[in-house]
């Protein structure tokens, strides 16, 4: 992959910001409204099979929007059960709000080794529909602070997350709510 990906943001570097929501539809339009981020693309009920959280299996279901305010990818992440997970444990500490920042990288399992060697554990991981697998990190204040995502840069993830930015550009308002695929 090359140094940047195709919306701009640097490999290795801060990709995304996300946002744990009580509603996914008014957090679209507060940001819609209020920061003129978007159009969102929203996927409906991501519960992928595998994943962990905190070392346990994790049957965690969210629904979650993505939408670009520049170059920067905005994630609005809806929790849409109780089941253990970092976003309730974050809901549950401080309630709603910033959840955590996305690292693009090229090897998650070798950037979460190199986390892990600082300290940082593995909270969360996950299979996504874009390929590969996420990882949320944690060193001690994750859910206070907000935890370190990575994110799997592959060719589907790259050019998935491109559309979206180019939706962005010139954007004229209309039709804000947008299907993922």
């Amino acid at each position: 992959m090359a140094g940047e990906l195709g919306y701009g943001q640097p490999m290795g570097g801060v990709a995304q910001t996300a946002y744990i929501v009580p509603d996914l539809h008014e957090a679209i339009q507060h940001w819609v409204r209020d920061m003129r981020a978007g159009p969102f693309f929203v996927l409906p009920h991501l519960l992928s099979p595998g994943q962990t959280y905190r070392g346990e299996e994790s049957r965690a279901d969210v629904t979650l929007a993505m939408g670009f305010a520049g170059h920067m990818m905005i994630e609005l992440i809806q929790p849409l059960d109780d089941n253990p997970s970092v976003y309730r444990e974050t809901r549950e500490l401080r309630g709603w709000g910033y959840h955590h920042l996305g690292i693009a990288c090229a090897d998650v399992d070798a950037t979460s080794r190199d986390y892990q060697s600082r300290g940082y554990v593995e909270a969360y991981r996950a299979a996504v529909p874009t390929g590969g697998e996420v990882v949320y990190l944690d060193n001690g204040t994750g859910a206070q602070l907000g935890f370190i995502e990575l994110l799997p840069v592959t060719p589907g993830m790259d050019e998935t997350f491109t559309r979206f930015w180019e939706a962005s550009r010139d954007w004229d308002g209309s039709d804000p709510v947008r299907p993922f695929g």
